[in-house]
């Protein structure tokens, strides 16, 4: 049938056009980005899959980091602790020494010195250690009266003092007692010297046992007291709790959640039970003797759970980064566009291109040639 209203072989060739003009898009579109999913419309079950892989990959990376993390935190626990093995073996020696008869009471005092000194080293090392600004140990840095059954309303000794230094402020307070001062009085001054930031704000003087317990709540802090008020005595390092580092390992979903927890322990004089000792004679020197024997051990054992953590952690992370790898690799073949695929889809787009538009234009000029019938 011959007709000039409606021209079909044109219609046909500029839907052909049209749609060599959309693919030949698409396909540059892939190539510019290296992307075969570009939007939700491209491939929407593949979208999905890809976008869930990312998610997985993301987290993994983070867990990944987050182990590094933790090796890092407990290698410089293992340090600390080394250096502790090292002072308490020459603990050992000065020990043994001064066990032995024979001293002079002026070599006996030289001995205990040295032995605590290299206590206070202990206490300096658990205090100050830390990773990216956050303390190593638990040890707790809690200080107690030696004397028991104190009270608010127990008099303090005119003329004594008390002083407490906070590594958070660098403040120095120092209380002197004056006729009439109690306990109360000795807190109330604490408050007040929190209050002008002297002391840091988790500094807190209160009762544990019937002693009173000073002590800062502050990460990283330390404090350091001393007394010569005979009412409250010497004060001394509370019992040190025991920590841990918690470590979050993930692959974002819940199922693939884990929190590997490794036991690091205090690392204070008095959670080694080291706190008291000294030389003074042979029968305390070789008490002493045997604390520092079971603190060596102890510090062995939590270098052994260190140790272990060191190694659980550096597996999974090695594990992580073979998931990662796994996951990125099923992701490019979801996502990814194959270039060479593509190239070729390219030329052929091209070469359809030219070709419609031949064809379009042959099926307009198709057209004239209606006008011959009418010569």
């Amino acid at each position: 049938m011959i007709s000039v209203i409606n021209n079909i072989s044109s219609l046909v060739a500029e839907n052909a056009v049209s749609g060599t003009q959309n693919n030949l898009q698409t396909t540059l579109q892939q190539l510019s980005t290296g992307l075969r999913i570009n939007s939700g419309a491209d491939d929407p079950a593949g979208l999905a899959i890809a976008e869930g892989l990312g998610a997985n990959i993301s987290a993994l990376n983070q867990s990944s980091q987050n182990a590094t993390n933790g090796i890092g935190f407990l290698q410089t626990a293992d340090g600390a602790l080394s250096q502790v093995a090292t002072v308490l073996n020459q603990a050992i020696t000065i020990a043994t020494e001064a066990s032995n008869g024979g001293l002079s009471s002026s070599q006996s005092s030289a001995l205990n010195t040295e032995f605590q000194a290299i206590l206070t080293q202990i206490n300096n090392i658990g205090t100050t250690t830390n990773f990216n600004g956050t303390s190593v140990f638990s040890a707790s840095n809690d200080f107690l009266s030696q004397q028991a059954s104190l009270a608010a309303t127990t008099a303090l000794t005119t003329g004594d003092t008390v002083s407490i230094n906070d590594s958070a402020t660098g403040g120095n307070f120092v209380f002197k007692a004056a006729a009439g001062n109690t306990i109360a009085t000795l807190q109330t001054a604490i408050t007040n010297a929190i209050s002008a930031g002297t002391l840091d704000s988790g500094v807190t003087a209160t009762f544990t046992g019937g002693k009173l317990e000073i002590k800062t709540s502050t990460a990283g802090a330390s404090l350091n007291i001393s007394s010569s008020d005979p009412v409250l005595g010497p004060f001394s390092a509370a019992t040190g709790s025991s920590g841990s580092l918690n470590t979050y390992l993930s692959d974002g979903t819940s199922t693939g959640s884990q929190t590997l927890s490794t036991n690091i322990g205090g690392l204070s004089t008095a959670s080694l039970t080291l706190t008291g000792l000294n030389l003074s004679t042979a029968a305390s020197a070789q008490t002493a003797l045997s604390a520092v024997t079971a603190a060596i051990a102890t510090v062995a054992q939590n270098r052994g759970d260190i140790g272990a953590g060191i190694n659980s952690l550096t597996s999974d992370s090695a594990v992580e980064t073979t998931e990662v790898q796994n996951l990125t690799s099923a992701q490019n073949g979801v996502q990814n566009a194959n270039i060479a695929q593509t190239t070729s889809s390219l030329a052929q787009y091209n070469i359809l291109e030219q070709t419609g538009f031949d064809a379009l234009s042959q099926a307009n000029s198709a057209e004239q040639n209606v006008l011959k019938l009418l010569q």
